[in-house]
C-alpha cells in the first residue's frame, strides 16, 4: 500500500511510519542524518540494538522513544496528511525545498498545509518585533505588498506584530506568503491569527518541523528561525530590540550566506536599536522596497511554470493592474524618461515610482538604461 497525497511524493505507509517514529524521537537533525547514512533506512535504525545507537550518541530519552514509538500519534500524523492541502515531505523527496538542503542541520521532515510549490519560489524573510509600533506595522505591510507584487514570496513566522503585518501585505500581492511556525499544524498560534492562517493556506503555505500535538514553547523558536532564513534569499528586519528573536533569524541568515537588510529608525526608539546593530555588523540599510529589489533581482530566477509568472500573465490578460501601476504605464512613452519626469507627469511620489518601475521591469513591461525608463511593447 502506498500513501500519495502529493504528485511529488509517494511513500509506503510502513516507510512513512518508520520515518515519523524517528522524527518523534526528537533526534538532532545532524545525528539523524548520520544514522540514516549508516543504516540506510528509518526501519534499519529502529531495528538497531540500543547499545549500538548509544555509541552514536543517542540519548536515553530518544532510545526509549525509538524502542517504543507512539504509534497512535504516528497514525494521527498519517491521517492528517491524507487531507486536502496537507503534506509530509522528507528531505530525500522531490518536494523538499532545495534551499534547506544546504543548511548544516536541515529539517529531516516538514509538515505543510497549503500549496508546497510556494516553498520553491524566490523568498524574502521579513521579521521584527511582536510589540511593533504603528509605523513599523505599516512599513512591514507596505514592503511585503510591493515585494510580493514584484514576484518575491514573503516568508515569516506568523507571530503577532511585524510577522502578521508582512503576511497580510504579501497576500495583497501576487507571490503569496510562507509561514514557518514552531508548533504542530493541528493548532494555530497565536489564536488571533486563525483567519490569517487560513488565508495563507489558500494563497501560500504554512510549514513546521514539529509533529502534530507539539505546543509552542520558547525553545522551539530559535530552531524555527533557521528555517525562515534558510528558505529565503535574504532577511529584512523591520523593527527589533537589541535582544529580539528577530536578530537570531538575521544571524542565521548571515551564517547561511544570505543577504541581510535592516530599516533604520529613530535613535530614541528602542525597537530601532536591533536594526542599527545589524547595520553596524554589515546589514544593508534600506529605506524603500526598491532598495531590496535592486539587490535581489539579480538573484531571482522565476521558473516559467511558477505561481508568480502565472499570475503576471493573468494580470496582463485581464488588464487588472493596480490603478497606480496603470497610471504609470499610461503616462509612460516608448521614449526614455527619468524618474523625475515621470513624477511630474503621473503625479506620483519618486520612491513609489522607483519601486513600481523595478517591478514592471521584472515583469517585462519596462526597460531601463542609465537611469532612464521606457515602455516595452508586449506584442513585439
Amino acid at each position: 500500500m502506498t500513501l500519495s497525497n502529493d504528485p511529488d511524493t509517494t511513500l509506503s505507509v510502513d516507510d512513512l511510519s518508520s520515518r515519523l517514529a524517528l522524527h518523534r524521537a526528537n533526534l538532532q537533525p545532524r545525528l539523524l542524518h548520520q544514522l540514516l547514512n549508516q543504516y540506510d533506512s528509518a526501519a534499519g535504525i529502529l531495528a538497531t540494538p540500543k547499545s549500538r545507537l548509544e555509541d552514536h550518541g543517542v540519548s536515553t530519552t530518544a532510545l526509549e522513544k525509538l524502542s517504543q514509538p507512539d504509534w497512535a500519534s504516528i497514525e494521527k500524523d498519517i491521517t492528517w496528511s491524507r487531507k486536502d492541502n496537507h503534506h509530509i515531505v522528507c528531505i530525500d523527496q522531490p518536494g523538499y525545498p532545495e534551499a534547506l538542503k544546504n543548511l548544516p542541520d536541515p529539517p529531516f521532515m516538514l509538515f505543510a498545509a497549503g500549496d508546497t510549490d510556494y516553498l520553491h519560489q524566490p523568498q524574502l524573510a521579513i521579521v521584527g518585533s511582536r510589540s511593533a509600533t504603528a509605523a513599523g506595522l505599516r512599513t512591514a505591510r507596505e514592503f511585503a505588498h510591493h515585494l510580493s507584487a514584484a514576484g518575491i514570496t514573503i516568508t515569516s513566522g506568523l507571530a503577532r506584530g511585524i510577522d502578521g503585518a508582512c503576511h497580510q501585505g504579501a497576500l495583497e500581492g501576487i507571490a503569496g506568503t510562507v509561514a514557518v511556525v514552531a508548533n504542530g499544524l493541528d493548532q494555530v498560534y497565536p489564536r488571533s491569527h486563525l483567519k490569517l492562517a487560513q488565508a495563507i493556506v489558500n494563497q501560500g503555505c504554512i510549514i513546521t518541523e514539529s509533529p502534530l500535538g507539539t505546543a509552542p514553547h520558547k525553545g522551539l523558536f530559535p530552531r524555527r528561525n533557521r528555517i525562515i532564513s534558510g528558505l529565503s534569499i535574504g532577511t529584512l528586519v523591520v523593527e527589533a530590540a537589541k535582544n529580539s528573536g528577530s536578530l537570531i533569524t538575521a544571524q542565521h541568515a548571515m551564517e547561511q550566506g544570505r543577504e541581510v537588510f535592516a530599516i533604520p529608525g529613530s535613535i530614541h526608539n528602542p525597537l530601532a536599536r536591533g536594526c542599527h546593530q545589524l547595520i553596524r555588523q554589515g546589514a544593508k540599510l534600506v529605506e524603500t522596497a526598491a532598495d531590496i529589489l535592486e539587490e535581489l533581482l539579480p538573484l531571482v530566477k522565476l521558473d516559467a511554470s511558477s505561481h508568480t509568472i502565472a499570475k503576471i500573465k493573468d494580470a496582463e490578460a485581464e488588464n487588472h493592474f493596480d490603478p497606480a501601476y496603470q497610471t504609470l504605464l499610461n503616462g509612460m512613452e516608448y521614449e526614455p524618461a527619468t524618474v523625475d519626469e515621470l513624477v511630474e507627469k503621473c503625479n506620483l511620489g519618486a520612491a513609489e515610482i522607483a519601486s513600481m518601475l523595478l517591478i514592471l521591469e521584472l515583469q517585462g513591461y519596462v526597460v531601463s538604461d542609465r537611469g532612464q525608463y521606457s515602455r516595452v511593447s508586449k506584442g513585439a
